[in-house]
């Protein structure tokens, strides 16, 4: 390998073949003029180019383009595994798979990031990594023309269309796309939460919770949105944002066909067609579909007023209260009448108002 770093090449003109420092003739890929030393390893290049795979595994059909993958891979059928850890005994089927594994016991993450000072256990991990500081994003889906920045993030997008979910929880029934948010969501029965915050010690079912939790201490809002500016904390509400620009709604009620840009709307929606009313009062027992309504609704069992106005300190039970509250001391009257141009502080206002005018037809 360090041979091949010192080498340096020359073209004959006689013959234009590629020769190093050395005399030895080098082999050159007619593709992108990559050279190799042996012409077996740009045999094996050039299957990076054509995509082709010769060698397949008998069992189970799956092929490779190269013999020592093939080899590897068989291990997987024969349950064999020649590289044994010798901290916990676990094998592995190549060399390069155990050294990573060492890396879980040991913390080395011996790959970094210039730009951002992440570290990476693997330098695949890296590599994918730096797709979110490019921007680049290689793998689109075919479907609907979204693009990822990494292939696993695509793969798991897929399953959105194709509605599978093979991860199930044997508690509750519940199914995931990722087996990692199967085992986050197991949390959620045993009642574990080992990522705690050393700010406030307050505790998570993930480290993704916790990473989103600490920008509520830092203030970061990593997430830019490139068409307004905006800035936010999670590339989840981001994505919900972009909607706004795009207007596209792409949860849709499977009985009145109303669609929505966002899936929590859509479950609230199917309640006005089941009557569901999930929510419960523990105090006199009425039900509601929403939870912020029986949150509401629980202040007047305990007379909490949490909205308070800050020209005059008189509190509130609601933040729309509050709001039109506010209007009487700013004369704001947002609520006009498109027919005489009357205007009105609150839409209950107006909307009583109309009436009159239809009422006088």
């Amino acid at each position: 390998m360090s041979i091949m770093k010192n080498m340096e090449t020359r073209i004959d003109d006689t013959c234009e073949r590629t020769f190093s420092n050395t005399g030895m003739r080098l082999h050159v890929c007619e593709i992108c003029t990559k050279s190799f030393a042996h012409k077996g390893h740009l045999n094996q290049h050039i299957r990076t180019h054509t995509k082709e795979k010769p060698y397949s595994c008998k069992v189970c059909e799956a092929s490779f383009a190269q013999n020592s993958a093939l080899t590897s891979h068989m291990i997987i059928h024969t349950g064999e595994g020649p590289y044994v850890c010798e901290i916990c005994s676990k094998s592995f089927s190549g060399k390069g798979h155990l050294a990573q594994h060492i890396r879980t016991h040991t913390g080395e993450k011996p790959y970094s990031c210039k730009v951002c000072g992440n570290s990476f256990t693997q330098n695949s991990a890296l590599t994918r990594h730096m797709n979110i500081h490019t921007g680049d994003k290689p793998y689109s889906c075919e479907v609907c023309g979204s693009s990822f920045t990494q292939k696993s993030q695509l793969t798991t997008h897929m399953k959105k269309h194709t509605g599978e979910k093979p991860y199930s929880c044997d508690v509750c029934g519940n199914s995931f796309t990722r087996k990692s948010n199967l085992k986050t969501h197991l949390r959620i029965h045993t009642g574990e939460k080992p990522f705690t915050c050393e700010i406030c010690s307050k505790s998570f079912l993930g480290q993704g919770h916790l990473n989103k939790h600490y920008r509520t201490h830092t203030g970061e809002k990593p997430y830019p949105c490139k068409i307004c500016g905006i800035f936010f904390t999670d590339s989840s509400i981001l994505i919900r944002h972009m909607r706004i620009h795009t207007g596209e709604k792409p949860y849709i009620c499977e009985i009145c066909s109303r669609s929505f840009s966002q899936i929590g709307p859509l479950h609230k929606h199917v309640r006005i067609h089941t009557g569901e009313k999930p929510y419960s009062c523990d105090v006199c027992w009425a039900s509601f579909t929403q939870k912020s309504t029986l949150t509401t609704h629980l202040r007047r069992h305990t007379g909490e007023k949490p909205y308070a106005c800050e020209i005059c300190s008189k509190s509130f039970s609601e933040k729309g209260q509050l709001n039109i509250h506010i209007r009487t001391h700013t004369g704001e009257k947002p609520y006009s009448c498109k027919i005489c141009g009357t205007c009105f502080t609150q839409k209950s206002s107006l909307t009583k108002h109309i009436k009159r005018h239809t009422a006088e037809k």
